[in-house]
């Protein structure tokens, strides 16, 4: 992804969220992908999917078990 589509998705995502502290960041090495944190706890995986001329991403979010106790 381009640096101008990470700040676009991390602008997006801060708005529809309303957390500023949400940032899309390029992956090394993957060019198709990049990772969606909240400050420096990583959320997810964001990929880029280009068919038939056009484009959009997929947020795949993996949630744990034990993330889900309360406390």
């Amino acid at each position: 992804m381009t640096p101008e589509e990470l700040s676009k998705l991390s602008r997006f995502f801060q708005r529809t969220f309303g957390n500023a502290t949400l940032a899309v960041k390029p992956r090394p090495r993957i060019k198709d992908s990049a990772e969606l944190y909240i400050g420096e706890e990583f959320l997810g995986i964001v990929t880029r999917i280009e068919d038939e001329g056009e484009v959009s991403y997929d947020l795949s979010m993996s949630i744990l078990d034990f993330d889900l106790e309360e406390e």
